[in-house]
């Protein structure tokens, strides 16, 4: 079994793009473009238990801004439960990480962020 502990340094770096991008729509008040951003870290941070808890964190605070029940308290399970299923790489790949899908559902990646996975995640 394979443990995930750290995220890559390269792929970290366009995880922390990602971040950077959902700032700044949100101050932006840009709330459709900040949450694209959030899925899309989650996607590039899934596999790694802090990157991956911090996304839902945030997501977490979005639910909580656009007082969206569903979200918060799909967030709230999420964070339960997905630090420890990155620690044994046992996450659904491409999964965007809301409470608008089913948490163990694989999905898609988009073509850009498959790239960066395949990549950097060696």
């Amino acid at each position: 079994m394979k443990f995930n502990i750290t995220i890559p340094p390269k792929l970290k770096i366009e995880y922390d793009k990602e971040l950077s991008l959902y700032k700044t729509a949100l101050s932006n008040n840009n709330l459709p473009k900040a949450w694209d951003h959030l899925e899309r870290s989650h996607i590039l941070g899934q596999s790694y238990p802090w990157e991956h808890s911090y996304t839902h964190y945030l997501m977490l605070k979005y639910g909580m801004l656009t007082r969206d029940s569903k979200e918060i308290f799909g967030q709230v399970i999420r964070l339960i439960v997905g630090g420890w299923k990155s620690f044994i790489n046992k996450v659904p790949i491409g999964n965007t990480g809301g409470a608008n899908v089913p948490p163990l559902k694989t999905m898609p990646i988009p073509h850009d962020l498959k790239i960066k996975l395949e990549s950097y995640q060696k």
